[in-house]
């Protein structure tokens, strides 16, 4: 059985003006974003995942679908862009999601950025690039596409 396995990701922003977290033990930056759970709606698994990474509580209903995407080999990735009345302070959030390492377990993110779209573009790995990217600025400012 090889179903691709979906990742759920939010893009918050403020329309300008991007937040990204940096990837622990790498030079990347990226968006929340983590696996959907068996029977767990998209939306859902991305109002969890952007919890558990930045501690950031966005209503479901205010999480904007762009559509699900093919990503990597064997994932496709759900994006969905979410609007707060401001943009979250970087130096409020936390991660409380974490992997081990060595013996050790670390914040999937060890802190967060408050990007312009451009340098979002530069900091995030190639196939998160690719697809913010492609993503255009209408969908990110709410203007209708």
């Amino acid at each position: 059985m090889s179903a691709k396995q979906t990742s759920c990701g939010v893009i918050v922003t403020d329309g300008q003006r991007i937040l990204l977290g940096h990837a622990t033990r790498s030079p990347r930056w990226d968006i929340p974003k983590g696996m959907a759970e068996p029977d767990e709606a998209f939306a859902a698994a991305a109002k969890r995942e952007l919890y558990e990474e930045t501690g950031l509580t966005a209503p479901e209903s205010e999480l904007k679908p762009l559509g699900v995407f093919p990503y990597r080999p064997g994932k496709n990735l759900a994006i969905f862009v979410w609007r707060p009345p401001e943009m979250p302070d970087p130096k409020n959030l936390v991660c409380t999601s974490c992997f081990s390492w060595k013996g050790t377990e670390l914040p999937e993110f060890d802190r967060f950025g408050v990007f312009s779209y451009q340098e979002a573009l530069s900091l995030v790995g190639k196939a998160m690039a690719e697809r913010l990217a492609a993503i255009s600025l209408e969908s990110l400012t709410g203007a209708s596409s």
